[in-house]
Formats: structure tokens, C-alpha cells, sequence
């Protein structure tokens, strides 16, 4: 059984005659095998370099292929990160909705509760316990009120049922029903009456005395 070669491997002969046919002369030693003349090994193509052709390199197209799944792959972590982050804002979007929802049925009981506190209902008693829970819960979920006399008049909170003086500087004067607030979430806008603050009178000026 043969096998293939890359390389012919050359062709010797030993010439065992003891007398040199040109010389004449008697051999001494061993016999030294020579090749024969005109065989050798086949001469081998010029090497050329993997990934070169005519000395231009030669892009592997499994490196491109890695760059485009590479690419595809950061593509998809960034929209699935896009994807997250706009789940997380809705959810919270939701529960804020939600609990401003809740508060807002609420607030016509806390009115009711402000009532009796003016009153002098809830200053002793089992419905003072209950007020008082009830302000707690508030507070801890993040419900404020606002429009107490002498703040500044905003026209964005506050609800003005009548107005004195000539609005050069607007304040809180009277204060009909309380604002509230979830966080910064205006819930409801303070109803208000507006009077022009008194600090903002001028003085005249004193005159010098020679």
C-alpha cells in the first residue's frame, strides 16, 4: 500500500563494480550511492502567506461576521436597557396616579376634620384619636397643605375669590380652604382672598435739616 507523498523523494543507484570504468583503476571502500542525473524533488510553488493575495491582505470573513453579531448584540442590551428604564417610569407614573387618585376622594374628609378642629371637636375625645391617624398616614405618604395667610399670591395654586388694594403686591389675606399638595403634585389649589401686602408701602423720604 502506498501513500502520497508531498515531496518526490530522488532516485540513487550503487554501482558495485570494483573496477571505475573510467579510470581503470580498482575501487577501495564501500560504494557511495549517487543520484541519478536529471531527478530530484519537484520544485515547490512559491509559499504564499494565509489571508495575502499578491501581497493585498485578504479580509477573513469570520472576522467580519463576529464584528456584525458584536454590533447586533449591543444593539439589543441597549434597547432592552431603553425598555426597562421606560417600564420602571410607567410603573411609578401608575402608582403615583393611583395614590393621588385615592388621596384626592380623601381631602373632602379632612375638610370635614378641619371644621371640627375649629370648632373645638377634636381637642378631646375618640375622634381626635382618629384625626390624629389619619394626619399621620398623610404626612407619611408625602400630603402637604399650603395657603396660609400672608404667603405670597400664586396664581398656580392658589384660587382667588376676591381681591383688595391695587395688586401691586398680592398676598394671602384670608384663607377659605386649604391646598394640598402629593409631593410636587398639586392635588388641590388653596381658595384664597387677596389683599396687597402692607410692607410694600413707601415711606417718603425724610427731608435734611440744615
Amino acid at each position: 500500500m502506498t501513500s502520497e507523498n508531498t515531496e518526490q523523494e530522488p532516485v540513487t543507484f550503487v554501482d558495485k563494480r570494483k573496477i571505475d570504468p573510467e579510470t581503470g583503476e580498482v575501487r577501495e571502500g564501500d560504494a557511495v550511492p549517487e543520484p541519478l542525473v536529471g531527478t530530484g524533488a519537484a520544485p515547490q510553488p512559491d509559499s504564499v502567506d494565509e489571508g495575502t493575495v499578491d501581497g493585498d491582505v485578504v479580509e477573513d470573513p469570520r472576522d467580519t461576521q463576529v464584528v456584525e453579531l458584536t454590533a447586533d448584540l449591543q444593539r439589543v442590551s441597549a434597547e432592552y436597557a431603553n425598555y426597562r428604564r421606560r417600564t420602571d417610569r410607567e410603573k411609578q407614573t401608575g402608582a403615583e396616579n393611583a395614590k393621588a387618585s385615592v388621596v384626592s376622594q380623601l381631602l373632602p374628609v379632612l375638610d370635614d376634620l378641619e371644621r371640627a378642629r375649629q370648632h373645638g371637636d377634636l381637642e378631646t375625645g375618640p375622634l381626635k384619636a382618629v384625626a390624629d391617624k389619619l394626619a399621620g398616614v398623610f404626612s407619611n405618604i408625602g400630603l402637604t397643605t399650603f395657603g396660609a395667610e400672608g404667603d405670597a399670591f400664586d396664581p398656580a395654586i392658589h384660587e382667588a375669590v376676591s381681591h383688595e388694594g391695587d395688586g401691586s403686591s398680592p398676598v394671602v389675606g384670608t384663607l377659605m380652604r386649604p391646598g394640598y399638595k402629593l409631593g410636587e403634585r398639586v392635588l388641590r389649589t388653596a381658595m384664597v382672598g387677596v389683599v396687597d401686602s402692607a410692607a410694600q408701602e413707601s415711606d417718603a423720604p425724610a427731608s435734611d435739616e440744615q
